[in-house]
């Protein structure tokens, strides 16, 4: 009897030893501090999209072991994946990306409804920004502060739409590219070189057939262009190639901006400001974290650190640029479709 005993001890200890290094295996992968950290109420993000590698970066930023003192307590807890459903480049993502944000403590939702409930600010990332201007009229009519990622929506139309939609709820909305809160342009906009007279920015520029030309990716460059020369363009005229482009913009007082969107090569960010006391370089270097630390502090003050006549400028000359080109090069004013 006493050796039937110490076998079926033997039995249960195996049983339960080979249960626990199962359960170790299966959650190896996992971040526990990060799925069992408690998140505050007016802290929880939630992110609408994970089609786009700005998804799992801002996560892993977010939660991550020094979220607390960097981010104000911030903290990632649900997303819904979708997202672009037509652009395979986009959609192809969506199944790594939701295994990977999983696994950093985040719920997956199966509706932009079901995260309303459980968020308190949202990062709309879906890529396809021919979506935005229905996504983000969800969010707002939930109340929630949201910031948009580039491009805001696909055309200037949509942009002053959503704009206008927050208005009337009073709900604060914010969208840029990281490009803007780069250390070299807020040098310029803080006044390094003086008073801007004049500034030129290249950037990658690949297109996609869904989306107006530059407001797929050319974008960056053009939002760098818009935070060194600010607000009061009045057209542009655009130079187009199958390997570039050039985009030349006046602005109030006879002042020129230029864009330079590369296609050959694809890589490399910069530009030059001229300024009253000193030409300024722009580098390519810039971080996720500069827009983190932005975003931050307008779901803190619910102010936008982008003026909202700017964003809407920046489509506007993305719009104009487009029938330039259908012009053959022909100077196209803004000032039709900042009263669209």
């Amino acid at each position: 009897m006493y050796g039937m005993k110490r076998a079926w001890q033997r039995r249960e200890f195996i049983k339960t030893s080979a249960l626990t290094g199962l359960s170790v295996g299966l959650l190896g992968g996992l971040d526990l501090k990060a799925a069992t950290t408690k998140v505050d109420s007016g802290k929880r993000i939630g992110i609408i999209g994970l089609d786009t590698s700005h998804s799992t970066a801002f996560v892993k930023s977010f939660n991550g072991p020094d979220s607390q003192s960097k981010y104000n307590g911030y903290r990632v807890v649900a997303a819904y994946p979708y997202g672009s459903r037509e652009i395979e480049s986009s959609y192809k993502r969506i199944p790594a990306y939701t295994e990977e944000v999983k696994a950093k403590g985040v719920d997956i939702v199966n509706s932009i409804s079901d995260l309303l409930g459980r968020v308190d600010v949202v990062l709309l990332e879906t890529n396809d920004g021919r979506l935005h201007k229905e996504q983000a009229f969800e969010v707002i009519a939930a109340g929630k502060p949201v910031f948009i990622d580039k491009p805001m929506a696909n055309s200037t139309r949509d942009v002053i739409a959503i704009f206008n939609y927050a208005r009337q709820k009073n709900v604060p909305v914010f969208s840029s590219s990281a490009l803007r809160f780069s250390k070299d342009i807020q040098d310029v906009v803080k006044g390094k070189g003086g008073k801007v007279l004049g500034a030129d920015m290249f950037s990658p520029s690949p297109f996609e057939k869904t989306h107006t030309d530059f407001f797929w990716y050319g974008i960056h460059g053009i939002e760098m262009l818009f935070a060194a020369m600010g607000a009061g363009c009045e057209s542009v005229t655009r130079f187009y190639e199958k390997d570039m482009d050039v985009l030349v913009g006046k602005w109030k007082g006879g002042r020129i901006g230029t864009f330079r969107g590369l296609r050959t090569p694809k890589t490399g960010y910069g530009g030059s400001v001229y300024g009253e006391n000193a030409i300024v370089p722009i580098s390519r270097g810039y971080s996720y974290d500069d827009l983190l630390v932005k975003i931050v502090e307008f779901f803190d003050t619910k102010k936008s650190p982008v003026p909202e006549q700017e964003t809407i400028e920046i489509a506007a000359f993305i719009d104009a640029a487009q029938k330039s080109r259908n012009k053959k090069g022909k100077r196209i004013s803004l000032a039709p479709y900042l009263k669209a």
